[in-house]
């Protein structure tokens, strides 16, 4: 999941290594929080609030899963996962196959979600959204800045990570269990624009777009998002065939109806990083040279499609009959 005003520039190169699976431990009804560790003993990727990691498990599954540990902790990298009751065989995968002391290989870390510099911050997740929520808040909480977290899930079992935050920041965290005291009340926590005040939401697709709508009258840019599961009608619109050149590679290729850039691109021999190819997980993301996006992806903001400077080949189109790309 993600909607968010992003810092840096496009990934120019990323780190793909085999890892331990150190520890192996649920936190919650459904919920497996995995440890690992760097197979030399050495240490791990540098990752920051915000990032994910690609988990490229067995049978050809790569899924992304948010870093939940301390990024100053350089020993160890931490996701946490769901089982999915809907799984296309990833969370299943974690859930039932994997254990410690397999060796995992990995992809990332990289980031679409940072945290970026305000007073205030306003946390809002829902159920396994808090992860990437966690060193979120510990981020905000060194900085010294003014934040608040509210935690909606099914119910209290149910919810990731509810007694460290409690015990860690009393009552800077609102726990709302579903089952105790209903949905949450977005009206009550949006319906006042604060100045200064950045808003992080992290969660299933229905609280994603309930927030979306409370934050429509606060000003640009304070809303940030996550998404793992592409946005309610973002691959709408016409599919027709257009043209894409490939600037660095010299070639110029044709783009039909029922193919994707990024489809036609890897055809034709032009290696491409993809992972979700959903539109979600950024690893695709190209530079345009020339010509307009049609922006299908369920990433970039409203400022970055209007530059039209960047795209993710693998659900977005054009908007004419040409696009040239940094490829």
């Amino acid at each position: 999941m993600r909607t968010a005003t992003r810092a840096g520039a496009l990934p120019q190169a990323e780190t793909e290594l085999d890892v331990l699976l150190a520890r192996k431990e649920t936190v919650a009804d459904g919920v497996v929080r995995l440890t690992f560790r760097g197979l030399d003993g050495g240490p791990v990727p540098y990752w920051e609030p915000g990032a994910h990691l690609d988990l490229m498990l067995q049978d050809g599954l790569v899924r992304q899963y948010s870093l939940c540990g301390d990024p100053a902790d350089r020993s160890t990298l931490r996701v946490a996962v769901l089982r999915e009751p809907e799984s296309r065989g990833g969370s299943r995968h974690v859930h039932d196959r994997l254990a410690e002391g397999d060796r995992v290989r990995v992809r990332g870390p990289r980031n679409h979600f940072a945290l970026v510099e305000a007073e205030r911050y306003l946390f809002v997740a829902g159920g396994i959204g808090v992860t990437p929520l966690v060193p979120m808040v510990a981020e905000a909480q060194a900085r010294g800045a003014d934040w608040r977290l509210v935690y909606g899930g099914r119910t209290r079992a149910s919810m990731a990570f509810r007694d460290e935050l409690c015990d860690r920041y009393g009552d800077r965290v609102s726990v709302r269990p579903q089952d105790e005291t209903g949905l949450l009340d977005l009206d009550a926590l949006l319906s006042e624009p604060r100045p200064g005040t950045a808003v992080y939401c992290c969660g299933p697709e229905p609280l994603l777009a309930a927030v979306e709508r409370g934050c429509a009258h606060w000003p640009a840019g304070a809303l940030h998002m996550e998404r793992f599961a592409p946005k309610a009608g973002a691959d709408a619109g016409p599919r027709d065939t257009f043209e894409v050149e490939l600037a660095l590679s010299g070639r110029t290729l044709v783009v039909p109806p029922d193919r994707s850039i990024l489809e036609v691109v890897e055809e034709s021999g032009v290696p491409v990083l993809s992972s979700c190819q959903e539109g979600t997980c950024g690893t695709c993301e190209t530079a345009v040279l020339d010509g307009v996006p049609d922006h299908r992806d369920s990433l970039l903001t409203a400022e970055e499609r209007a530059a039209g400077d960047t795209m993710m080949i693998c659900v977005s189109r054009a908007l004419g009959p040409r696009l040239v790309l940094e490829l």
